[in-house]
């Protein structure tokens, strides 16, 4: 059980950092390509969230995304699979989201279905094993700690710097 508690803090924290980091973000600042390379904020956010609507619905669960049932694709025009893996450079830097308000509300949605999800989840199941495409087989501990945890605190931090090159100031705790 107390491994369930500490994912269950950790995943809602790092949320709680997506939210702040992104709560006074405009869609100027959201889709400006920082000088020097980077990548906009715009895809990372999108990058992220989708990964982790796709793992926690539809590949552990078997459920629809939050994606696809609330119509997410068509409001911004964009793919209703894709969630940017094997995006060139030029592709995610070519990237944008029109509402940020409204991609925020998608966000926050698939970020209360994880915790619910988490919430419920028992320590037998954490131990199942599914495959994610391209990576493989792993557990749903894997998928939670890796896919979820690792790879969202570190687009996090990319969207803390790109936030710092493109508005007054930069990460969640600021």
């Amino acid at each position: 059980m107390d491994l369930l508690r500490y994912l269950q803090g950790e995943i809602r924290g790092m949320h709680g950092l997506y939210e702040r980091v992104t709560a006074d973000l405009t869609d100027d600042q959201v889709n400006r390509v920082p000088d020097g390379g980077h990548q906009n904020l715009a895809f990372c956010l999108w990058h992220y969230v989708r990964t982790e609507d796709n793992v926690i619905q539809f590949v552990i669960q078997r459920k629809p995304t939050v994606w696809m049932e609330g119509g997410w694709d068509a409001k911004f025009g964009l793919d209703s699979k894709s969630q940017g893996t094997g995006f060139t450079d030029d592709e995610a830097r070519g990237f944008r989201i029109n509402g940020i308000a409204d991609f925020r509300q998608y966000m926050n949605d698939v970020f209360r279905k994880t915790e619910d999800y988490v919430a419920n989840v028992s320590e037998g199941e954490l131990q199942r094993k599914i495959t994610v495409k391209p990576l493989g087989e792993m557990t749903i501990l894997q998928n939670l700690s890796g896919m979820v945890m690792t790879h969202g605190y570190r687009h996090l931090g990319e969207i803390e710097f790109a936030k710092g090159l493109v508005a007054s100031k930069g990460g969640a705790t600021i």
